[in-house]
């Protein structure tokens, strides 16, 4: 009797085959190094402007690396479609190390400056090449488990890098917080380098049709973006004009910046890009407020607010993992939505905390699902936008998806800051109307999910 040999079915390679190893761990160390950099620096910041005198350009600092930031994801966009990834990724890497090495050895505080501006022009480069990357080196079923990945890398750094930041600037000295960084970073950018060169180079060609334009347009949110920052960090009426001008500034440039068809939610990509601009202003702006309410209006001690946060971060965590190894929804409008509704009952859910007669675990258990809802909602806003993307155009729209995270949310944080400390102490009910119209522009995405469907919006099973 004749035997019968089965073959199995092909696998998809995993994030660490032998091919995929050495970039995946290069480029999720890349992300964890920009996360963790982000966070330290506000935790040495107020001993950096003592050390060097210089509380007056304290604003600054903060507002410049992200205006260069916003400018860089633009260029770094442009770039990759011209030219592909490789170069926008060596560029990030240096300017993001000579960035830190001027800040670590600043003798006074405009130096220090100038270090961080050039900082954030090269995260700018980086976070925009790491997408390209991985819609060039990747195969399209691993995009959610490696923006995953992403997802898990700001995460632990955001649980563990104040600590961290502390304790180094408590026994070493705040300029470590700077010049320990560029040690790991050029080993992990070394780890990415022979995936790079496997790919190919890619045929150079001329920038597109209205690439500098664009960058005017850039640079004018840049501007207006570190007005925003500088205004959200200010008090009374000075906050107020320096918000309502960057507003202005960012109504004008940044949907020149974004798809056609953001401002009226046209489906596709438009909508993607939409929704998660309007995911991070309704989770930052909760964030921001809920270490207040709980240590004034529930009298818990700053750790024990802090820990909220923390249930949270590993709430995100949870999610993003979750989203990567579930099977592929049949609509691609499933993931948002879900994600979407449960930004939208968490943060309702920690504003009822404000009420005195309500547990304090009503907070916490609001904050873990607005977490688990970032987790699924944020790595499928990525994969959308590469699958959404024509190859030569996943630089751009991958700036636009990040451009959108990082204006919306400096925007919130901004006129959040500035309505708090507009007029005297905050009470409950201001507390309770900003995690309100946060939890609605929650509600707003999940009620705009459907439309990132273009088309049937089913996928294909087959």
């Amino acid at each position: 009797m004749p035997s019968t040999t089965v073959t199995a079915a092909p696998t998809a390679p995993g994030l660490f085959a032998p091919r995929l190893r050495a970039m995946t761990v290069g480029s999720v160390a890349l992300i964890s190094l920009l996360a963790f950099e982000a966070l330290a620096v506000g935790t040495a910041m107020p001993t950096v402007a003592r050390s060097l005198d210089g509380l007056a350009l304290y604003g600054i600092a903060f507002g410049g690396p992200f205006a260069t930031g916003v400018l860089a994801m633009v260029v770094s966009g442009i770039w990759c479609d011209a030219r592909g990834p490789r170069g926008p990724m060596w560029h990030g890497v240096a300017w993001f190390v000579v960035g830190l090495l001027i800040a670590g050895t600043a003798p006074v505080m405009s130096v220090l400056v100038v270090g961080r501006v050039v900082q954030g022009f090269g995260s700018g480069l980086l976070s925009v090449a790491l997408y390209v990357i991985v819609g060039h080196a990747y195969p399209q079923e691993l995009h959610r488990r490696i923006f995953a990945a992403f997802a898990a890398a700001w995460v632990v750094p955001s649980l563990v890098g104040p600590a961290v930041a502390g304790l180094i600037v408590q026994y070493l000295g705040w300029r470590w917080v700077f010049l320990a960084v560029p040690a790991v970073a050029v080993p992990a950018v070394l780890l990415i380098h022979p995936g790079l060169r496997s790919l190919g180079r890619s045929a150079a060609t001329r920038p597109p049709a209205g690439a500098a334009a664009r960058i005017g347009w850039a640079c004018g949110a840049a501007v207006s973006a570190a007005l925003l920052h500088i205004g959200g960090q200010q008090r009374g009426a000075t906050a107020l004009v320096l918000v309502a001008f960057a507003v202005v500034g960012l109504l004008v440039c940044a949907p020149r910046l974004l798809p056609a068809g953001f401002l009226r939610a046209a489906r596709g990509l438009p909508t993607v890009v939409g929704l998660r601009g309007l995911a991070s202003a309704a989770f930052v702006g909760a964030e921001v407020v809920i270490p207040l309410m709980l240590s004034r209006e529930r009298g818990l001690s700053p750790t024990a607010a802090g820990l909220v946060l923390t249930v949270g971060a590993l709430a995100w965590s949870v999610g993003s993992w979750l989203q990567g190894r579930m099977p592929v929804p049949a609509s691609r409008a499933s993931l948002p939505r879900v994600g979407l509704s449960c930004i939208t009952l968490g943060t309702a859910t920690v504003a009822l905390a404000v009420r005195p007669e309500l547990p304090v675990v009503v907070a916490v258990v609001g904050w873990a699902i607005a977490g688990l809802g970032m987790g699924l909602l944020y790595p499928s806003l990525s994969v959308l936008t590469l699958e959404l993307s024509a190859p030569g155009e996943q630089g751009r729209n991958s700036s636009s998806l990040q451009l959108s995270d990082s204006l919306f949310a400096a925007t919130v944080l901004a006129l959040t800051g500035a309505v708090l400390a507009s007029g005297s102490a905050p009470g409950p009910a201001s507390y309770a109307t900003t995690l309100v119209v946060t939890a609605a522009l929650a509600l707003l995405g999940a009620l705009l999910a459907g439309r990132v469907v273009v088309g049937g919006g089913v996928r294909p099973t087959g």
